[in-house]
């Protein structure tokens, strides 16, 4: 059985979004300005504020201006950040400024810089919205405020840490340490019509007899488009015997075992993709664009509000609905981090526990505004505060953690090699 919220109110599309940049693309960016990681001065990283003196925080915080480097490609998003800068005024004195990014890279590249240069305090960049190969570069250049801020926020009780923790805790398999915040979360699923396709196929072996019986109906973005390279590691994980291997960093061997795991799999698949796996989509907008042409029976996002989201908007019928495999889906955490040169600690810790709050979670996981899910849980919340989340879509079936962050430039090599001609 597949879940979803009826649609209730208006509202605008939702894009499938992640804040992550490919390792490549930063290194690309970093040779460019001619600084590289190891030539990097290690940043002394100021402590932080006492979050267990939360009133002390608050107060320090008042008049501050908190610049938010945030991804800046979707205007659902930009809104709801607005209306976060207009809570935060008017409740802590705070301005939250948003500085829009076109790949999140860009912040961790300018931190870098100004670390590089000697500027440990007085940084641009105040808090970041990150994870994955973001997180990870920034981690282990010493880039993040530390002391393990995030889990001592006021909020952070209401975190779901019995769900998620596995995703909150290590970041595409490198521990948090609590130098990032979870803001929210996603899953890997599949856009189905309820009418033309009843029973979508929730098992892997289903999926390929599916595209077998329906040539031409399917596909998945190319990678390294996240969702494109989200589905093969999600086949990775489920075809593998002993998945635990990938959440090691990958070694020697990293590339023979997705040589062996995942191209078999890709090779009974491609015959029976749309132009019979000759081209594949940009992206998921392209992909969604195709279904709701009609020329997919299935279409890949990460997001299960992404049904609703559409049908609000009246991109797609009402009997459209979301699907996964039975065995488990990909899913990750999205987080916000404060650098530890950030200018305005103060101001970026509040923020990050607003963004905790159930009525800043709520706000966000209603398909109408944002439709990010949720990482609170909201069975432990009073009963009108769960209240708030009664338009939040779900999927019935486990999240799959994502694999070490080490392996994605593997599959993505592997993937280009063997497809792209």
């Amino acid at each position: 059985m597949t879940l979803r919220a009826p649609p209730s109110r208006a509202g605008l599309s939702l894009t499938s979004l992640r804040p992550r940049v490919d390792a490549r693309c930063l290194a690309g960016v970093l040779l460019f300005t001619g600084l590289v990681l190891a030539a990097a001065v290690p940043a002394r990283a100021e402590p932080a504020p006492d979050v267990t003196d939360w009133p002390a925080v608050v107060a320090a915080a008042k008049g501050q201006e908190v610049h938010f480097y945030a991804w800046g490609g979707e205007p659902r998003i930009n809104d709801y950040i607005a209306w976060v800068g207009k809570e935060m005024a008017e409740r802590y004195g705070i301005t939250l400024t948003q500085v829009k990014l076109a790949d999140t890279a860009e912040a961790v590249t300018r931190v870098l810089a100004e670390v590089t240069a000697g500027k440990t305090d007085g940084g641009a960049v105040d808090l970041v919205w990150i994870n994955g190969e973001n997180f990870v570069a920034m981690k282990e250049n010493g880039l993040l405020l530390g002391d393990a801020w995030a889990e001592k926020l006021p909020n952070r009780p209401l975190v779901d840490l019995a769900h998620y923790g596995a995703a909150i805790l290590d970041d595409f398999g490198v521990p948090v340490d609590g130098q990032q915040s979870p803001w929210g979360r996603a899953q890997l699923v599949y856009l189905y019509d309820t009418v033309a396709t009843p029973e979508p196929p929730r098992t892997l072996d289903a999926l390929i007899a599916f595209v077998e019986a329906h040539p031409g109906r399917f596909t998945y973005p190319a990678p390294p488009d996240f969702v494109g390279t989200s589905f093969l590691k999600e086949i990775m994980l489920l075809a593998l015997d002993d998945p635990s291997v990938l959440y090691r960093p990958a070694g020697a061997d990293a590339e023979e075992l997705v040589r062996d795991t995942l191209l078999p799999v890709l090779e009974r698949l491609h015959p029976y993709l749309w132009r019979s796996g000759e081209a594949f989509p940009n992206g998921v907008a392209e992909t969604r664009a195709l279904f709701a042409d009609g020329a997919l029976k299935l279409a890949l996002t990460f997001n299960p509000a992404d049904a609703d989201a559409a049908i609000y908007e009246g991109l797609l019928p009402e009997t459209v609905s979301v699907t996964t495999f039975e065995d488990g889906s990909l899913g990750n955490v999205h987080f916000v981090a404060v650098p530890s040169n950030a200018d305005d600690k103060a101001g970026a810790l509040v923020v990050a526990n607003f963004l905790l709050s159930p009525e800043a979670q709520a706000r966000k996981a209603d398909p109408a505004v944002w439709g990010d899910p949720t990482v609170l849980a909201v069975d432990a919340l009073p009963e009108a505060e769960r209240a708030r989340f009664a338009d939040e879509a779900g999927i019935d079936a486990p999240t799959l953690s994502e694999p070490h962050a080490s392996w994605t430039a593997v599959i993505e090599r592997v993937w280009t090699e063997t497809f792209v001609k």
